[in-house]
């Protein structure tokens, strides 16, 4: 713990938008906590808030504005002395919170996240003739090391690239967050390290292209390599996949994602429509028919695949046939997960000139369309598991539920956050824990569980590590 008469200030964080955006908040907050600043939970006792933004769609910008405005708020009240706006929606639009938010004491861009305790100082000592703080897109990944994690401690995100190479006509993402990077795999390994040491045992690996991984660094595709190394981390027990765009599956990634023990047989692997005059539109430089033998072959390499993806529907000049076409593949593909977006028309990317823009009734009941005949398939499979035995990996304790008699945690089959949960009976648990279960029945996109009667949790201890001044943010406040 940080001794309190070296405290700076205290500090709130709000973190919006993708896993991406959690690792750079984990950051931010560690390096505040490095540099003296104690974070709380509540932003009514904070002296700073930061907002870590998300920029990607109209929606989520309208919900980072919606937060801003209300920190805004307390500022107004006396509540809080500063409230500084960071991240996707900062690097974006900053003219328009300028604009819209004058109030807002200072702004940092994506890439000025490593100065967030210099900006924070600037408040607190009442110096505010720099109000933002923008650096270009780095030529060499970030380093994630010493985060003050804010997931549960025994899962975590671990970004193994940063930016994008691929100029999809929807998406800013490369605007935002430059062209791709690779972190090198023995960074990435040593951040998974520090994880492990700390406690985590399920690394949910996440990039804008996953597959994409190494070309730019080492001049070839090296996920598989990369996975084999992260197998090698002691005390790591899952290792999930998320972002895989559909191409670079090498025979080595389909033999590593088949046979490993901690990788888990699972990928979220956005595909954004079916139909091959769509996607070239929309840039996504695959067609249908390679779409379809990546995935057969992954059903047909790696037992027990869950596969998630999702789809834009809406598109603009996407017909009522392209749209039957996506949904005729969806039930047919019997995807495991699968999310449904309308598009969301973004001013500054191709997309938003091309003619055929559809309404916003015509977008909202193809989604329904999409989701109802989806929901129909992911109960079937929920289904396939009852009767089952399966490691479930402990959460928390289910909410209302009794203390200590119910409670909630997923299976390989369920990413944090966007799949379903398993409910658990039983007294004997704690978060972390992983504890072979016997499936006992399906509720909607949820299971029910109890641990089986030879089965005892398998708990995780973080090894003890030595004290260091000043402390590691990973120990500090836990």
């Amino acid at each position: 713990m940080i001794d309190q008469r070296d405290v700076k200030a205290t500090f709130s964080f709000v973190s919006l938008g993708c896993p991406k955006n959690l690792v750079d908040s984990e950051r931010m907050i560690g390096l505040l906590a490095q540099d003296g600043y104690a974070l709380v939970p509540d932003s009514r006792a904070a002296d700073l808030v930061i907002i870590n933004t998300c920029g990607f769609i109209d929606a989520a910008r309208q919900e980072s504005l919606g937060v801003i405005r209300e920190m805004l708020d307390r500022k107004r009240q006396g509540q809080i002395k500063g409230v500084i706006v960071a991240g996707c929606l900062a690097e974006r639009q900053r003219e328009m919170l300028l604009e819209q938010v004058p109030e807002v004491d200072q702004i940092v861009g994506v890439f000025g996240r490593e100065e967030i305790a210099r900006v924070a100082d600037r408040i607190m000592g009442d110096l505010h003739e720099q109000r933002t703080v923008f650096r270009p897109a780095p030529v060499q990944a970030q380093d994630d090391r010493a985060r003050l994690r804010i997931t549960p401690k025994h899962l975590a995100y671990l970004k193994v690239s940063e930016g994008c190479d691929r100029l999809c006509t929807f998406c800013a993402i490369p605007y935002m967050r430059g062209k791709h990077v690779t972190k090198p795999i023995e960074r990435v390994v040593e951040e998974a390290r520090e994880l492990a040491a700390d406690g985590v045992r399920e690394l949910n690996l996440v990039a804008q292209d996953m597959t994409y991984y190494g070309i730019d660094l080492y001049g070839r595709p090296r996920l598989a390599e990369l996975l084999r190394e992260l197998e090698q981390v002691e005390g790591i027990d899952w290792i999930r996949v998320l972002y895989n765009y559909p191409n670079h599956f090498t025979d080595e990634l389909y033999q590593v994602l088949g046979s490993s023990s901690k990788v888990l047989p699972y990928l979220d692997m956005p595909l954004q429509h079916i139909n091959d005059r769509m996607l070239k539109v929309m840039n996504r430089r695959h067609n249908r028919a390679e779409t379809e033998s990546i995935i057969a072959r992954l059903r047909s390499e790696v037992p027990n695949l869950v596969l998630r993806t999702t789809f834009i529907v809406g598109f603009p000049g996407e017909t009522e046939a392209e749209f039957e076409e996506l949904l005729a593949y969806v039930e047919a593909a019997r995807f495991e997960r699968l999310g449904v977006f309308p598009y969301s028309l973004e001013p500054d990317t191709p997309a938003a000139r091309l003619p055929g823009h559809l309404s916003g009734e015509v977008k909202a009941e193809r989604r329904d369309r999409i989701m109802a005949a989806q929901q129909a398939i992911a109960f079937e499979f929920n289904e396939s598991l009852v009767g089952r035995s399966l490691d479930v990996l402990i959460d928390g304790p289910a909410p209302d539920a009794p203390r200590g008699d119910l409670w909630v945690g997923r299976t390989y089959a369920d990413a944090p956050d966007v799949d379903g949960l398993v409910y658990v009976a039983s007294r004997d648990l704690e978060p972390g824990d992983l504890v072979r279960c016997s499936i006992l029945a399906a509720d909607g996109y949820d299971l029910v569980a109890r641990p089986e009667a030879a089965a005892s949790p398998r708990r995780r201890r973080s090894r003890p590590k030595p004290r260091k001044k000043p402390a590691s943010p990973l120990t500090i406040l836990q």
